[in-house]
């Protein structure tokens, strides 16, 4: 038992001291730290000067009521200029003092249109903000030749009353729901994005000791099971400190940068899930080990296989694009999780980290489906390893240029002549 724990804090100590390791840490920290103040960075930036937008007004009547819409609008950085020229407004607009020019007509109802003209397009912001404050001002002017008050006007655009009940007693309600959908959209990302940079990290590991020979002396010293499982758990460990610690800076960063953050219900009542039973987190920890250890597994055994680094891509393909196609069937379940698809793929191992997770945290399932997949997961992992460590103590023995696949046939037999 020494021996795997020499191998587990070997694994673990050695990936936490590497280049690597250190840099995409704090690359990914600066990062987090610049999503986590975004707001103030968008602040600092925003601060740009007032975009000035030239009006030619054919008939003189809509300016005025578009500048009081302009003085309606919070925080916009639009400057009207009225202008009689057209050819001139162009020109100057070319030069750049104006950012764009706006011709406003009128149609036979006396209700405006407007043509923008600017020396590029791409400023959407912009048009964008002028045509609303246009279209606001075209429906004061329909409203008030139809003879409608300011009362009857205000019923016209108030938003229709609209409420969804679910008639299952057990059903979540729509608020529910949607604080649900937001969290499970995260964790779906992590869960993602965690199995591929881990597990690749796994077959690269056992793939680098493979290619220095150090491997055959390993094996020898220790049983494969042991070996292959220590590399899984180091890693599972440096995985576990690294997330903790971006979890700890992105807390502090938020904590510092954004008002209410502090407040009694912390983070969680901030993102609006607050509300969520504790068992959804709870599930969440569990499928992301599991998922981990299924594929952080199914890797080991595939860097076995492999010779030269160069080669890990290629070989751990088939696990990537199975991790890939989980995620985009969780993506299509998170608008209709009840799906008979969803439902039956979340039983199949592969999947079922990411698509049982999805229905759990956005269903009020029966205990014995989650219990049935955990079940098979588990399972899944027990035959992977035992099977695994076979193909692991034959390939790590293998040299030469990996084909394909079928590799792991040669690798069984070399453990059989053993």
């Amino acid at each position: 038992m020494n021996k795997f724990w020499v191998i587990l804090s070997h694994t673990y100590l050695s990936k936490l001291k590497s280049k690597s390791f250190i840099i995409s840490t704090l690359v990914t920290t600066l990062l987090i730290i610049g999503l986590t103040n975004i707001q103030s960075i968008i602040e600092i930036f925003s601060k740009e000067e007032e975009k000035v937008i030239a009006v030619l007004d054919e008939d003189n009547s809509v300016l005025p009521l578009l500048e009081k819409q302009l003085t309606l609008t919070p925080n916009s950085n639009i400057q009207l200029e009225e202008v009689n020229n057209e050819s001139d407004a162009e020109e100057k607009v070319t030069e750049g003092e104006y950012d764009g020019l706006l011709v406003i007509s009128t149609d036979q109802e006396g209700l405006p249109a407007g043509l923008y003209k600017a020396s590029s397009i791409t400023d959407s912001d912009t048009m964008m903000q002028v045509e609303v404050m246009l279209q606001q001002v075209k429906n004061e002017l329909a409203t008030s030749q139809l003879g409608l008050t300011q009362e009857q006007i205000s019923q016209l655009f108030t938003p229709i009353s609209f409420d969804i009940v679910a008639l299952e007693e057990s059903a979540k309600t729509a608020e529910e729901l949607n604080q649900a959908r937001g969290l499970v959209y995260v964790l779906l990302f992590v869960i993602y994005f965690s199995v591929i940079l881990y597990a690749s990290m796994i077959a690269t590991e056992v793939a680098v000791e493979k290619s220095s020979r150090v491997m055959e002396i390993l094996i020898s010293s220790a049983s494969p099971i042991m070996h292959m499982f220590g590399k899984i758990l180091g890693i599972a460990l440096l995985s576990l400190t690294q997330l903790g610690f971006w979890i700890i800076i992105g807390y502090f960063s938020l904590s510092r940068n954004v008002e209410g953050i502090s407040s009694a219900g912390g983070v969680f009542e901030y993102f609006g899930v607050g509300d969520l039973p504790v068992a959804t987190f709870v599930y969440a920890g569990i499928f992301f080990l599991l998922g981990y250890f299924l594929y952080a597994t199914f890797a080991a055994f595939l860097g076995s296989l492999v010779s030269r680094i160069e080669e890990i891509q290629q070989m751990i393909m088939p696990m990537t694009l199975l991790i890939v196609a989980g995620f985009m069937i969780s993506m299509f379940g998170l608008g209709n999780p009840d799906n008979s698809f969803i439902q039956i793929t979340s039983f199949i191992p592969f999947f079922a980290p990411m698509i049982m997770f999805l229905r759990v945290g956005m269903l009020n399932l029966p205990f014995w489906e989650i219990g049935l997949a955990i079940g098979i997961l588990v399972a899944t992992i027990l035959l992977l390893a035992v099977f695994g460590a076979k193909v692991y103590r034959g390939g790590v023995l293998m040299y030469g240029k990996t084909s394909s696949l079928k590799d792991i046939k040669k690798a069984l037999q070399l453990t059989k002549e053993k």
